[in-house]
């Protein structure tokens, strides 16, 4: 497996090992001991799967109380991927990570604990899985602004379809702010 390490901490783009010939190919997706060699040492409590048309925008997400880390990936089309640091005491505050995954480059992004995370829709249609290391909690969900100036993050639509509660995420320097209130 290659590994490339982004400029945030502990945020991993992962490419495993594809075994191919002429009937299709074969990936190992997760192998335990494979992971914790990288790092990724939490166990996986919950599995999901998202298909989503192109265009669409989810995110960018993270869990309040309960962070969730996350192995992403797509086993369908095409995606343009986004980690964001939102810990105010981290130097990287702020800063984002990004990659293309898709189902032609079989690209995986680590997503620890505390990062928010988002994706958009570049194919016709996107099949996004994603394991967690926390369970979802629909009242822990928290968001940042896709398209928060502040952020520059070159998003690859201009016009996303967006859920109403990610039109309504705050910046996220207001996000920072309410924090310390």
């Amino acid at each position: 497996m290659k590994v490339r390490e982004t400029a945030l901490p502990g945020v991993l783009i992962l490419e495993p090992r594809v075994f191919g010939d002429s009937r299709g190919f074969f990936i190992e997706t997760f192998q335990t001991e494979r992971y914790a060699e990288l790092g990724i040492t939490q166990p996986f409590v919950q599995d999901n799967h998202s298909r989503s048309a192109r265009g669409v925008l989810r995110g960018l997400h993270f869990q309040r109380s309960r962070p969730q880390g996350k192995l992403v990936r797509v086993s369908r089309g095409c995606v343009f991927d986004v980690v964001l640091d939102i810990n105010p005491d981290s130097p990287t505050c702020g800063q984002h990570a990004s990659a293309i995954l898709s189902d032609d480059n079989h690209l995986q992004m680590w997503v620890p604990p505390g990062y928010a995370h988002g994706f958009c829709v570049l194919s016709e249609i996107a099949d996004f899985e994603y394991k967690c290391t926390d369970f979802y909690q629909p009242q822990d969900e928290g968001g940042v602004l896709w398209n928060d100036p502040a952020l520059a993050i070159d998003w690859p639509v201009s016009d996303p379809k967006l859920s109403d509660k990610d039109r309504q995420n705050p910046t996220l320097q207001t996000l920072l702010a309410s924090r310390h209130s």
